[in-house]
């Protein structure tokens, strides 16, 4: 399923309070490696995750790490940035 949106922007839900969106670039058995990234941790403000992730769907994304390394394991969801509804 991961291999289908690489070069896609994609939103991490994490088990922890972290969301990453990013392009996907590269995965292997043990992490994911993501580009051009935004990573939140939701603890910094009030907004929910899913709000979040909308503001991101609507205004675009505002990267603040060039490359990111995820560990498989710590992944709760997966999805395409263009796949969150408006």
């Amino acid at each position: 399923m991961f291999e289908e949106m690489i070069g896609e922007v994609v939103v991490l839900d994490m088990q922890s309070p972290f969301v990453f969106i990013g392009t996907l670039s590269k995965i292997n058995t043990h992490d994911v490696v993501l580009n051009d990234v935004d990573v939140h941790d939701l603890r910094d403000s009030s907004t929910s995750r899913e709000v979040y992730v909308h503001e991101i769907r609507l205004h675009g994304l505002a990267a603040n790490r060039k490359r990111v390394v995820v560990r498989n394991h710590q992944i709760v969801s997966a999805s395409r940035l263009n796949d969150v509804l408006s």
